[in-house]
């Protein structure tokens, strides 16, 4: 799963919790029940401004009980816990910082060059096609070389087929011979926008040349 759509799930969950109990608290705290006549049940925490969350009654039935303190370490345990993973994940960067170049011939020289340049470079390259609205590549790390990933949108009447010809022909090409490299595979993700009175397209996916890598055409 992408590291965006579980920001976005995780931040959601968290969202709705704590809105949820807020609206609880807030309607205790105003004494709205009594206002609009609404009667909750029993168990129903916080149903005036009087009254405590936990009463305490329930605080020490639930302290006196064996699964209380096992129950809340381990529950505040798990809650740490996954917001250090959380934090790590949002810390680590998944693409590459920089691509190193061969120079051959040449003893005791170590080029690099920044992955955010050659990205720019190869966004630039495939945006120059008239059917492109945005065009986004980024440089990920892969078993034994380094692998391109772009997501492309077209405009409506966009050809996907046009498309991958010349990212292969065009930026791929150029900067497989910028960087003397013999391979840079790449995964392209076309997503085509339809007009207000057309049918959606259903999805295809088209092997790029030679194994270089694919296209998938949403």
């Amino acid at each position: 799963m992408r590291r965006t759509v579980v920001n976005r799930v995780v931040l959601g969950v968290v969202g709705a919790a704590l809105l949820a109990a807020g609206v609880l608290v807030l309607a205790g705290g105003l004494d709205l029940y009594r206002r609009l006549g609404v009667h909750p049940p029993q168990w129903w925490p916080l149903t005036s401004p009087d009254q405590p969350v936990v009463s305490a009654r329930s605080r020490g039935r639930w302290v006196a009980s064996s699964w209380w303190w096992p129950t809340v370490i381990g529950g505040l345990t798990a809650l740490v816990a996954g917001m250090a993973w959380w934090l790590v994940a949002q810390l680590r960067r998944s693409g590459l910082s920089s691509i190193a170049v061969p120079t051959p011939g040449v003893s005791g020289l170590r080029l690099r060059v920044g992955a955010r340049a050659l990205e720019e470079a190869l966004e630039n390259g495939t945006a120059v096609l008239p059917d492109v609205e945005r065009a986004g590549v980024r440089l990920v790390r892969a078993p034994g070389h380094p692998r391109l990933r772009g997501a492309v949108r077209l405009r409506p009447g966009g050809d996907p087929a046009a498309l991958v010809e010349h990212f292969e022909d065009g930026p791929r090409t150029d900067a497989c011979g910028s960087l003397q490299l013999a391979e840079l595979p790449a995964d392209l993700r076309i997503r085509v926008l339809q007009a207000a009175h057309a049918e959606p397209r259903p999805g295809r996916g088209r092997r790029g040349r030679r194994g270089r890598g694919q296209a998938r055409v949403e």
